[in-house]
């Protein structure tokens, strides 16, 4: 493919970016830009986690405020700014891992250089793509827009595909990691265990860590080297983004809130993401996860062995998100598999006692495999019976947990009608992405309801002229 001349939005691309390195407001304004500044954009892979953090804190600040609105949001041109800005960003990143330099084109390049693709005119995330030459010196693209979208927007009724074929992945760090030439991509969650180590190197002592893990169980803070690559970090607290149909993992991310363009965002270089699309757990229980750290249901009983369950499961949890496998090739040490049970025992109890939250956490386990029960199709049963349980008692985590299981058919078998009547009952209980989706679903019945009153009433009126027409030529017929 041959090279072609500057476009206008190379120029944009170098205007926005030199004008945030000066300090300089962006060319039509852009939302979140001091949060942006606080991300350190150093233009290395892992300021994309950075950035993905970000964007996870700002999808649920939405969320929270009310304005989770994806139409409304891409009217908005301080908002479309901000999108654009990280999609070029990120092409900056990619490229510069390719020694290449960035080309930006938009759909009328893309059409006349690459006529196979089939793009959608008005679809925003389709509208640019950048350009960069591997080691032979061909041209390849990546829409960077695509995982941003996903991961401020995407959840089961809000699907994207890639238009070059496959999954959008579910935030910039993993889709620049995907694009890496072959050697830095086999490196890459090698660098994010690095990352991991001095970050732990940096926190007290060896005792220290292992004390705040687990006080009551036997586990050592390192294992063999033959098992593991880097020590288990202390806990942190988790936080997901996007939730879509069983397929993009959003990980592990900072607790810290912000509010839409107001709040400065603390720096979150200590929670490095998943790098690869590998990573098998599924959406719906990392967003299980931030929903049992973000929505408050009290509970009467058990949460003193909850909480004490819960540090270590994090802690597990932080280091299988690290890494470059799925969670059955993570291998653990017999010390760490026996402290693992025993916060599932600690589950166990709470939950036996009410506590729905340990409910919810101990049937992402037995859906997962990697609970207490015996045999996979009882741990499945063990898993919807949790969950049941917790949806009965009015917990609407649970109850928005189970209308995802429904509507995917995960331990159940699909029933979209059980699935929407869950989602009702959690948005009842105050779940607010569960209500946004209920009002969409019936703005969209009414939208429907609302054309087929108007074709019938096209049909009544086609009839009558019909009738009327009939009756004039037969009264000409007459005379």
């Amino acid at each position: 493919m041959s090279a072609s001349p500057l476009t206008p939005l190379d120029y944009i691309a170098e205007g926005y970016w030199q004008d945030f390195l000066a300090g300089r407001p962006i060319a039509g304004g852009i939302a979140y830009e001091t949060e942006l500044r606080a991300c350190m954009l150093d233009e290395s892979l892992e300021s994309l986690q950075r950035i993905d953090t970000l964007l996870s804190q700002v999808r649920r600040d939405m969320i929270k405020s009310g304005i989770w609105d994806e139409t409304t949001l891409l009217v908005d041109e301080r908002y479309r700014n901000f999108m654009m800005f990280l999609a070029f960003y990120a092409g900056r990143v990619l490229a510069q891992q390719w020694q290449s330099k960035p080309h930006w084109y938009g759909q009328f390049e893309l059409r006349k250089r690459y006529p196979e693709l089939a793009l959608v005119t008005d679809d925003f995330y389709q509208h640019m793509a950048v350009g960069y030459d591997d080691s032979v010196g061909k041209e390849r693209l990546f829409f960077a827009l695509e995982p941003i979208g996903l991961r401020l927007f995407g959840h089961i009724d809000r699907q994207f595909d890639a238009v070059q074929g496959g999954q959008v992945e579910s935030g910039l760090y993993q889709a620049v990691s995907l694009k890496l030439p072959t050697i830095l991509s086999n490196d890459v969650h090698s660098v994010s265990e690095l990352t991991a180590h001095k970050v732990t190197t940096h926190k007290a002592t060896t005792h220290q860590v292992t004390e705040s893990i687990a006080p009551s169980a036997d586990l050592n803070t390192h294992v063999g080297t033959s098992q593991l690559n880097v020590p288990l970090n202390k806990p942190e607290e988790v936080s997901i983004g996007a939730e879509h149909n069983q397929a993009n993992v959003v990980p592990p991310e900072s607790e810290s809130s912000i509010k839409p363009e107001l709040t400065k965002v603390a720096q979150p270089t200590a929670k490095p993401t998943s790098p690869v699309k590998n990573t098998s757990t599924p959406e719906m229980f990392t967003q299980l996860l931030v929903e049992l750290d973000e929505i408050t249901v009290p509970q009467p009983t058990g949460d003193m062995q909850y909480q004490q369950a819960r540090k270590v499961l994090d802690q597990f949890e932080q280091h299988i998100a690290k890494q470059n496998k799925s969670r059955r090739q993570v291998i653990f040490s017999d010390d760490h598999i026996a402290a693992k049970n025993k916060a599932l025992l600690l589950l166990q109890a709470a939950a036996e006692d009410g506590n729905t939250a340990a409910m919810l956490r101990l049937a992402m386990y037995e859906l997962l495999g990697e609970g207490l029960t015996a045999d996979s199709d009882n741990q499945k049963k063990s898993g919807v019976e949790w969950v049941n349980q917790a949806a009965s008692k009015n917990d609407s985590r649970a109850q928005r947990l189970l209308s995802k299981m429904y509507y995917q058919g995960v331990g159940v078998s699909q029933d979209i009608d059980s699935g929407k009547y869950w989602l009702e009952q959690a948005a009842d209980n105050g779940h607010t992405e569960a209500a946004n989706l209920v009002q969409q679903w019936q703005q969209a019945e009414m939208l429907l309801t609302t054309q087929k009153q108007e074709q019938h009433s096209t049909k009544r009126y086609q009839l009558l002229i019909g009738a009327i027409i009939a009756v004039a030529l037969l009264i000409i017929i007459i005379i």
